[in-house]
């Protein structure tokens, strides 16, 4: 498997890696790269009409990127959150929604925080093909996935449930896929957030 320096080094030069997160083994690739957005999509056998998140070491470093995300709630952790986007940016990652996009600030230690903390921000969704099961570990991506990357870092098992998904495009926050935080448990800490 390849080192953090060799994942760097292939983000940086626009190609896709697999990469661990603090729920599943992830796809990605550098989010200004709009070809490499799409070989992604391809790659994984999915629409690109299917949103992809941008994933990042911190929310400052999303709010680099989408200063509409300035004051917003968005927690680091195994949540997915998808915001306004008013000025439309990134729309390789958008799909069929311009206007919104979709944000992650995973919990990392190791090498998957220093490779994320490396490249600041990557494009990114779960490493299997379009609707089959995420993988844990390394050995459960598919190979055609594998042949397909330039590197893939290594970690051993990651949690294996995907991030739950929240919609904060609305006037209250709703739950688009439960995954490793209930639907009960991340509204409840949304309205702890929002002070109510």
């Amino acid at each position: 498997m390849s080192s953090v320096d060799a994942a760097v080094a292939a983000i940086d030069a626009g190609q896709l890696v697999v990469i661990p997160t603090d729920t599943v083994y992830g796809l990605a690739c550098h989010p200004d790269r709009e070809e490499a957005v799409r070989a992604l999509s391809v790659l994984k056998r999915r629409s690109a009409e299917q949103p992809i998140a941008l994933v990042a070491t911190s929310v400052d470093a999303l709010v680099e990127l989408i200063p509409e995300l300035h004051g917003r709630l968005v927690l680091a952790g195994p949540y997915t959150f998808v915001v306004p986007n008013p000025a439309r940016r990134y729309p390789w990652l958008a799909g069929a929604r311009p206007d919104t996009i979709g944000v992650r600030v995973p919990d990392l230690s190791g090498p998957a925080a220093d490779l994320l903390a490396r490249v600041g921000v990557v494009a990114a969704t779960s490493a299997n093909l379009h609707g089959r099961s995420d993988p844990r570990r390394v050995d459960d991506i598919p190979e055609v996935i594998l042949a397909g990357v330039a590197a893939a870092l290594d970690v051993g098992d990651v949690p294996g449930t995907p991030s739950t998904v929240l919609d904060l495009t609305g006037p209250e926050p709703r739950v688009l896929r439960e995954g490793a935080v209930s639907t009960v448990e991340a509204l409840a800490r949304m309205a702890e957030l929002r002070g109510e």
